[in-house]
């Protein structure tokens, strides 16, 4: 593996948990911290003991999100940075429109919420944010996360339908490795020729999340149940940290170097 290399095809962010991707051209990567932009906010669903003040990694159940709550998948979000507001579309028309570092408009998206999903919601839902150096990540060391499009290929022969990577939710699409090759990764860099570094810290275990259709909200396939019963395990992309910054864009080359 020490002469192989991956090709970024495309970056995704996903600033509230649950809700839609958002493509990026670029993004600049610091050493120790997330992928920029990325699980800056979730949704509660009932309170959920998140600390802002002494922020705890908590179980994704507490919060909405597509394992259990896969209508969320209809909607079309985009965030703002400059402004701070999320706007939400249902269709084609704009469902909810607030910014979010402001109460009133906390209480705008909150209430889309209360009516969107009121029979999935165990107590109000409410908007969190995320404290500096913390993110609602799925994996505490979810810093970054690599979904090889060769892996999502063989799963569409076994489950033998089209599957859209974006079912995976992952911020690089990566090419140039063989299908669930990126699993042998874990403890190698992934270096660019400008000097960034990646290095491969887990697989990621697929849940039921992956089983929604990002397009249309329908749970229709069984991703990680073929997983289980042709590999033996449910994993397909990795997580990764990284170790020195630098600029990621479509059509760079990371060079694996073995750890």
């Amino acid at each position: 593996m020490s002469s192989a290399t991956l090709t970024v095809t495309a970056l995704h962010r996903y600033p509230v948990k649950g809700l839609s991707p958002e493509p990026l051209a670029s993004a600049s990567l610091e050493a120790g911290r997330y992928f920029p932009g990325d699980r800056l906010f979730a949704i509660e669903n009932g309170p959920s003991g998140f600390d802002p003040a002494a922020p705890v990694h908590q179980p994704k159940i507490k919060y909405l999100m597509l394992m259990r709550n896969e209508a969320l998948a209809r909607l079309r979000t985009r965030y703002d940075d400059a402004t701070g507001v999320l706007s939400i579309h249902d269709g084609d028309r704009e469902a909810a429109r607030g910014d979010l570092g402001t109460r009133e408009g906390r209480l705008a998206i909150e209430a889309f919420f209360r009516r969107f999903v009121a029979k999935e919601l165990r107590g109000p839902p409410k908007v969190l944010t995320a404290p500096e150096g913390y993110r609602f990540t799925d994996s505490r060391s979810g810093f970054i996360s690599l979904i090889n499009l060769a892996s999502v290929a063989a799963i569409e022969a076994r489950v033998g339908a089209p599957v859209d990577p974006l079912r995976f939710r992952g911020n690089l699409h990566v090419t140039g490795l063989p299908a669930f090759a990126e699993l042998d990764l874990v403890g190698a860099e992934l270096v660019t020729e400008a000097g960034l570094r990646l290095k491969v810290t887990k697989r990621i275990v697929r849940c039921a999340a992956t089983n929604v259709d990002p397009a249309t909200g329908q749970r229709d396939l069984a991703i990680p149940e073929a997983l289980q019963k042709t590999l033996g395990h449910a994993d397909c992309g990795i997580y990764a940290e990284v170790v020195a910054a630098g600029e990621v864009r479509g059509g760079d080359v990371l060079r694996v170097v073995p750890g």
